[in-house]
């Protein structure tokens, strides 16, 4: 079962509340908003919105509410990938099975509609139909996931480790960065809705892990499928002489840290006495992904 199938409802008022909220940030057409447009409603796996609504579904945060969450998150990933893919980063020209949007477009558009994007996620999370004290905290939830600690902290250091062997702990903190703090970013602005504290506590552990076992699966494929299946070119970290979780672990020490971090997550879901069911099936869909 592919996870499309397993959160299908979730997917269906999902990918039409995304196209809402950018014809409401820009009623008119342009160059700009097409570029948006052609990054942002790719379709794609829509792990995270779907770590958004999975983790509302456990501690019974409207729908209303987590869509809001879920297209903010995504906006910030999608502009996270049209940088990536810019020749000055990881110089991609294949993403989802087409064009880059710099390719499609241009640099310089590019560049903007993922600024673009970036504020855009800032304005629909601000519109989140909650409590004004929550809304500031999942801000700077957000905020944090992206910026100089998170996202983008962990992109530069991931750049620095270019042509470099780096230790098993620097790239645990690269990828951290890069990958895990939106990832946990997800499941932390749905908790911030909530008041219970035992249950977030155990949710934040859950998304760390989940966020390394994400990153290592990912790496594994990178050299073991083909350009068709990841929709991106393969053997992309190879070409750029990325230290990687294979190449430092073995294929066969990546895949078994990828099924420890899954136990974990597995654990701290019972632990939290929630119904964690969509969470788990997630949590499931990362690993096969491996196998």
């Amino acid at each position: 079962m592919k996870v499309t199938d397993y959160f299908a409802a979730e997917l269906e008022r999902f990918n039409p509340f995304l196209a809402q909220q950018l014809n409401q940030a820009a009623i008119e057409d342009s160059r700009l908003k097409q570029a948006v447009a052609y990054s942002l409603l790719a379709g794609g796996k829509r792990v995270r919105p779907l770590l958004v609504y999975a983790t509302a579904d456990a501690i019974n945060i409207s729908q209303n509410q987590a869509n809001h969450v879920a297209a903010a998150i995504e906006m910030i990933h999608a502009y996270s990938l049209i940088h990536d893919d810019l020749p000055c980063m990881d110089d991609d020209d294949l993403r989802r099975g087409r064009a880059t949007c710099h390719i499609a477009f241009d640099e310089a558009t590019a560049i903007l509609a993922g600024d673009a994007l970036q504020a855009m996620a800032f304005e629909v999370l601000s519109q989140t139909p909650t409590d004004a004290h929550q809304i500031v905290k999942m801000i700077q939830i957000m905020a944090k996931a992206c910026g100089l600690i998170g996202m983008a902290g962990g992109q530069s250091l991931d750049l620095e480790a270019e042509n470099k062997t780096a230790t098993l702990p620097q790239l645990q903190k690269i990828h951290a960065a890069k990958t895990g703090a939106l990832l946990t970013a997800c499941v932390d602005m749905v908790c911030a809705m909530s008041h219970n504290g035992k249950a977030a506590d155990e949710l934040h552990q859950f998304a760390e892990h989940f966020g390394m076992a994400f990153q290592i699966v990912d790496d594994i494929l990178d050299v073991t499928a083909d350009t068709e299946t990841l929709g991106k070119p393969a053997g992309s970290d190879e070409a750029l002489n990325k230290s990687t979780y294979p190449n430092l672990m073995g294929l066969t020490g990546a895949k078994q840290a990828a099924e420890a971090h899954i136990h974990a997550c597995f654990e701290h879901l019972n632990n939290s006495n929630l119904t964690t069911d969509k969470l788990k099936q997630l949590t499931r869909f990362v690993l096969n992904r491996g196998h």
